[in-house]
């Protein structure tokens, strides 16, 4: 059960379990990936001209429906995770998972690739419905099959349409939230088909999936995986099982599942060249995954903060949309949720100290994208369990080499010192910067009582 684990709390097992019902691999072949594979496998096999017998025929329906409903089941507890009846509450449960993520995968080391790839799926759909409402709320949307629910909507009805019209709203989740993480689950999936693991580990199978690809390589990947998706997501899953009692009820049923199939089709094609189309709201929340969670031998833990760079690099180019983009910029400002933060403290007299402290990014919605909200994980150089939120200006924050400079000033003696007190071992301290412009929180989230950086408290000071 989620709450037995002695190092995890109760919701950080269950973002653990999550992950591994979507792209874990196990004996059980019950992942949304191992059940992908195996219909890959099978596909792969099966002659084109086959003729199956009814029973077969059965078979694969049944098959289908199994596989669906199963996607289905785990977006639902996705929405069950990130979501709840106020806008405020969503943004703060939305912050806790990806934060969540975040801090209960590895920065450093050989495990990086792997982790990332197992979460980049999750952790892309939760910013694919956190990037729909602010897109609905600013009325950039376009696209018929959202506009139908929110078209005529002020901002504060939307907010409350979970609470004031319950039907719409739940009509709203399976016609359009679940299709978009659907799509954000399933949109790199056909890189699991045989033909695209053989350019990616080789024909012997041992080349390193994570290798930088050469261009041929990487357009037969990309040309894979989109024809394999979309074979996937027409012919791997099934419709799910009608359950009503009247003629008008199931042919409801059949129009809205027809729908909600198109729209996944939708976006998986759009999402390749999105332009100005729907795809963006896949797209932008791809590019910046794909920096936060990186599988390449690159990754940074340190440039993470430089993630929009990348996307507005991409939108100058045309490859997603640059007003997308500076939605996402709102929502999640500057710093990733769950990024170590190192900071400069304000004493009662205004000044800065001559010390810094660790907090951890907490927050969507910062009031200035480059000053993060943060929760205070250290206070006057010592670990604390249960800190307030703060509001990390760019003034005291030392990932601005403004900042850094100001500590520099200090003694070798004073900042070896202040390292001495933050770190657990000496070996660990002669490995770091004397001056870090973040720092690794995953060690003191590992603690159990350090998990809960999200239950409410105070406003921002």
């Amino acid at each position: 059960m989620a709450n037995d684990s002695p190092t995890q709390t109760h919701y950080t097992r269950q973002v653990h379990q999550l992950i591994d019902r979507i792209y874990g691999r196990s004996s059980q072949k019950d992942s949304v990936l191992d059940r992908a594979i195996c219909f890959f496998e099978h596909d792969e096999f099966r002659p084109s001209n086959e003729v199956l017998s009814e029973n077969e025929k059965e078979l694969l329906r049944l098959e289908q429906t199994d596989r669906h409903s199963n996607l289905l089941k785990i977006c639902l507890d996705i929405l069950e995770l990130a979501e709840a009846d106020t806008f405020e509450e969503t943004n703060r449960r939305s912050a806790q998972f990806l934060g969540t993520i975040q801090l209960i995968s590895p920065t450093e080391g050989k495990k990086v690739a792997l982790n990332n790839e197992t979460c980049k799926s999750l952790y892309k759909a939760i910013l694919c419905l956190r990037l729909l409402d602010r897109l609905v709320l600013d009325n950039k949307i376009q696209e018929r099959n959202i506009l139908t629910f929110t078209e005529g909507l002020s901002s504060a009805e939307y907010c409350a349409l979970a609470k004031s019209d319950p039907e719409k709203y739940q009509e709203f989740v399976h016609q359009v939230k679940v299709p978009i993480i659907m799509a954000a689950l399933l949109q790199d999936i056909g890189n699991y088909h045989p033909k695209s693991q053989e350019i990616l580990c080789g024909k012997d199978g041992k080349e390193n999936p994570f290798r930088v690809l050469d261009v041929e390589q990487r357009k037969e990947l990309l040309q894979i995986n989109y024809r394999e998706t979309l074979k996937y997501f027409m012919q791997g899953l099934g419709t799910p099982i009608f359950v009503g009692n009247t003629k008008s009820e199931r042919d409801k049923f059949l129009v809205d599942e027809q729908e909600k199939s198109d729209f996944i089709k939708k976006l998986l094609k759009t999402s390749v060249n999105p332009k100005n189309s729907v795809g963006n709201l896949l797209k932008v929340p791809q590019i910046y995954t794909s920096i936060i969670m990186s599988t390449k031998d690159s990754y940074n833990y340190k440039l993470l903060p430089q993630v929009f760079q990348v996307l507005n690099k991409n939108a100058e180019i045309g490859a997603c949309s640059k007003t997308v983009v500076d939605a996402l910029y709102q929502i999640t400002g500057m710093f990733p949720q769950g990024y170590g933060i190192v900071y400069m403290p304000i004493d009662d007299f205004g000044e800065q100290g001559d010390c810094y402290e660790y907090g951890i990014v907490n927050s969507f919605y910062p009031k200035h994208p480059e000053h993060p909200i943060c929760r205070m994980a250290t206070r006057k150089l010592s670990f604390i369990g249960y800190g307030q939120n703060i509001t990390v200006t760019k003034q005291s924050n030392l990932y601005f080499t403004q900042t850094a400079k100001k500590l520099a000033k200090l003694s070798k003696e004073r900042l070896h010192e202040i390292l001495e007190l933050l770190t657990s071992n000496f070996q660990e301290r002669k490995e770091l910067d004397l001056l870090p412009r973040c720092w690794h929180a995953n060690e003191f989230f590992s603690v159990k009582a350090n998990q809960k950086l999200w239950n409410k408290v105070e406003k921002s000071l």
